[in-house]
């Protein structure tokens, strides 16, 4: 199989320039991802990914945000307008755990059907009283078996639909008070707290094919935010055995400090497998692309096992599926 690029990219726009198709042929980035400037109707969409994958001569992995709430990036009033997942479970009540895989399955049908095969989610962070607003409502819950459980079915329901799940944020985003776009949290909880409630949901989850890094710093392991850190990325492949691909959380968000290519080399020497790079200029994801490389070998072999998860669709009635849903939700 062809030595992907440890690189997961996006584009400026709808389509490709002649530019951006050069540059994927030549970098290979093992997948990417769409933004909401990416998108704006169906069929549109559809001959994006279709470029993406031409252009690197492959069926590469195109991942999406589409958790719902604030963070979707298909809309209504083509695509189906999805409440934050916070309120969404407390909405469901008792059957939380059902219309949770309910409402991925629907999201990955949605997905599918435009070419994207894999989709940011389930965020398995804990809420807690202090948790930033950019991340609240997009958590599942407070506990930590309740939240395994939810993204358990997250996940399922992804799966079953055709697209990979990425968990995130690892080794847990929950405890953070800052907004990681624009600053860098730190986390003062001892290491014993942390593993029996943080980092349970990541380790009850540790065989989802993909995994996203937390740009956050945990004093009392590191002084290195954790996408940079050699020892929490020992922290998710040993004490959490986590050992799928490790894709870091966007480099480009203000919690990392420095120079593109320097945080990119820092992430993969510290045990990342693959670097996420966004809404960028076309030289500085040349210059990441350049700094990443090619996977390792035992990258290589986690992408290459990801791929492996990509199941075609279960063959069901969404619409059936939907009046499901509608039905949980209402309480009848």
């Amino acid at each position: 199989m062809t030595r992907f690029g440890a690189t997961i990219l996006d584009a400026e726009g709808l389509s490709l320039s002649k530019d951006e198709k050069a540059f994927f042929r030549a970098s290979n980035p093992f997948g990417f991802i769409l933004f909401a400037r990416n998108i704006d109707a169906p069929e549109q969409v559809r001959r994006l990914c279709a470029e993406m994958r031409e252009a690197v001569g492959r069926d590469a992995p195109i991942t999406i945000d589409q958790e719902g709430g604030r963070v979707q990036r298909l809309r209504g009033p083509i695509w189906t307008e999805w409440t934050p997942p916070l309120d969404f479970v407390q909405a469901a009540g008792a059957h939380a755990a059902q219309a949770m895989y309910l409402r991925y399955r629907l999201i990955a049908s949605e997905l599918l059907d435009l070419g994207i095969d894999s989709n940011c989610a389930p965020m398995v962070d804990l809420a807690g009283p202090q948790t930033h607003e950019f991340l609240r409502n997009r958590c599942y819950g407070s506990d930590p078996a309740v939240v395994a459980k939810l993204g358990r079915a997250v996940a399922d329901g992804l799966l079953a639909g055709g697209v990979l799940p990425v968990i995130k944020h690892m080794p847990g985003h929950g405890r953070t008070t800052l907004d990681s776009h624009h600053d860098l949290p730190h986390v003062d909880a001892e290491i014993a707290t942390l593993e029996t409630s943080d980092f349970a949901p990541f380790a009850a989850l540790k065989d989802v094919p993909m995994g996203m890094t937390a740009h956050l710093v945990f004093e009392t392991l590191d002084r290195q935010p954790a996408t940079l850190s050699p020892k929490i990325m020992q922290v998710i492949r040993q004490d959490i055995g986590f050992d799928n691909l490790i894709m870091t959380d966007d480099i480009s968000m203000k919690a990392l400090k420095g120079a593109y290519p320097d945080i990119t080399r820092s992430a993969i020497a510290a045990g990342c497998d693959v670097v996420l790079f966004c809404n960028a200029s076309l030289s500085d994801r040349a210059a990441v692309a350049d700094a990443a490389g090619q996977m390792t070998d035992a990258a290589q072999q986690r992408a290459e096992r990801a791929l492996a998860a990509r199941k075609p669709a279960d063959d069901v009635d969404i619409d059936a599926l939907r009046a499901q849903l509608e039905t949980l939700l209402s309480g009848a």
